[in-house]
């Protein structure tokens, strides 16, 4: 899968209060790197414990449920783009359908 853009993950490991998210979003970017997820199903295959939310979105607890990581998957072209990052406190504020 091809992950857009890596810089939101870097951005928010690199905040001194977050940066026990580091090695958690680099293990999650790169297994979901040599993924080759073509529907929802693939992505619950791999990670259970992630969401699968309309309009081609997908939510991921990161750092042990600590974090929140929310995706948009094309899936016909294998693109994964970061829509989010961040606490349960940030991620209860957002449209998760929209953002």
């Amino acid at each position: 899968m091809r992950i857009i853009s890596v810089k939101t993950l870097r951005e928010f490991w690199e905040q001194p209060q977050y940066r026990d998210a580091e090695d958690p979003l680099k293990a999650w970017y790169w297994e979901t790197k040599h993924a080759n997820w073509e529907k929802p199903t693939d992505v619950k295959a791999h990670f259970g414990d992630a969401s699968i939310i309309r309009n081609k979105r997908v939510v991921f607890n990161i750092a042990g449920n600590k974090y929140r990581l929310l995706v948009k998957i094309h899936y016909n072209k294998g693109i994964i783009f970061i829509r989010f990052v961040g606490t349960h406190k940030e991620y209860d504020k957002i449209d998760v359908e929209t953002f």
